[in-house]
């Protein structure tokens, strides 16, 4: 278990093999009976919905499912208008709650909705991907998409309590997973140490697997840390977003053809490569990284970075402020560095000479 103490919250982060059996009784140690809105996709309501939604039931909560399409389609508008719509039909009140069950589009589908709905009520994540249990389902960021916009419409909202069991990752294929260790890797990274040894050492699927909660305790306990120094991103937290502004720009470039990981693991090494090359960047780590992200699987080099629209795509950065962009550059491992660079001074960054 990791607590999470923020000045106007605090919530517990339970990480367990076979807490998918007991999720109602972990929600009524932190909630009243009430009516829930169960939200999940496709994908994972086939193995889970009905099982949590019996659990829950039999723990005196009056439960409401509402199934998705799977994919990032799902963090819209539209799905965001149909829950809303649910919940007004259900009667659903400010006493009432959303548990979302499934990976990061539905922890951020499901946890905006609670943030917005009667301006809000209460929210628990029960997180069945890799993607989510190390990172999505932890520190309250929400947000939808817009069009070619990636997380444009967000909230900062806390959930009451994160529900995290590896077991999920039983029924998660080989690329579903392993886009969720790019997240790993990343934090590795950040944290550096032990954690950056032990990501070393992974050279196969199946060594993801069988090492998959001692991974997930530290990648959280490392956020957590993160998010108790700084909730709203102000400062600290921005480095979380390591390889995230050319990775968001490729996964909105790929139409769908790369997950949130893939893209992740291949801005990981396309700006580790040009801060390697300008200094900022120890010899050797943009190696370390494709040495940790390759051999599972994970895509290390992209063609769209720098073509088509990917400069576009670096305007709508949360991280732009007044066009100057905030990269998170890894020093050494351990050592995360904010690097600003001008808008208009990023293409000869990415390619290594002057217009």
């Amino acid at each position: 278990m990791i607590q999470v103490t923020l000045p106007d919250k605090q919530y517990r982060i339970e990480i367990q093999a076979g807490l998918r059996h007991a999720i109602g009784e972990q929600v009524a140690k932190v909630w009243s009976k009430r009516k829930v809105l169960l939200i999940s996709d496709e994908n994972v309501a086939t193995y889970y919905l009905a099982v949590t939604a019996q659990n829950l039931t039999l723990n005196g909560f009056e439960v409401v499912p509402a199934v998705l399409p799977a994919g990032e389609q799902t963090k819209s508008l539209e799905a965001v208008n149909y829950l809303v719509g649910v919940m007004a039909e259900n009667g659903f009140t400010r006493q009432d709650g959303v548990i979302a069950l499934g990976g990061g589009v539905i922890g951020d589908a499901a946890g905006f909705v609670a943030s917005v709905y009667m301006r809000g009520i209460a929210f628990i994540q029960v997180a069945t991907s890799l993607t989510a249990q190390v990172d999505s389902s932890v520190g309250g960021k929400n947000a939808i998409n817009m069009d070619d916009v990636k997380n444009i419409m967000g909230t900062f909202y806390q959930p009451d309590l994160v529900i995290i069991d590896p077991e999920y990752l039983d029924t998660l294929d080989d690329r579903d997973l392993i886009e969720g260790y790019a997240e790993v890797v990343k934090t590795s990274a950040l944290a550096g140490g032990e954690f950056w040894q032990w990501t070393g050492r992974m050279k196969t699927v199946a060594d993801v697997r069988a090492n998959a909660q001692w991974l997930i305790e530290q990648s959280v306990q490392y956020k957590a840390d993160i998010v108790m120094a700084d909730e709203k991103e102000g400062g600290v937290r921005k480095v979380l977003n390591f390889g995230h502004t050319f990775g968001h720009a490729i996964e909105l470039m790929a139409h769908g053809a790369l997950r949130h990981g893939e893209a992740i693991a291949a801005g990981m090494v396309a700006i580790s490569d040009r801060f390697e090359r300008d200094g900022i960047t120890e010899p050797g780590l943009t190696d370390a990284l494709v040495e940790r992200l390759a051999p599972v699987g994970l895509q290390v080099f992209s063609p769209l970075i720098g073509k088509g629209d990917f400069y576009d795509h670096l305007k709508n950065d949360k991280k732009n402020q007044s066009g100057t962009l905030q990269l998170v550059a890894i020093a050494a491992p351990g050592k995360p560095v904010i690097v600003k660079k001008e808008l208009a001074a990023m293409k000869e960054f990415v390619e290594g000479n002057p217009e």
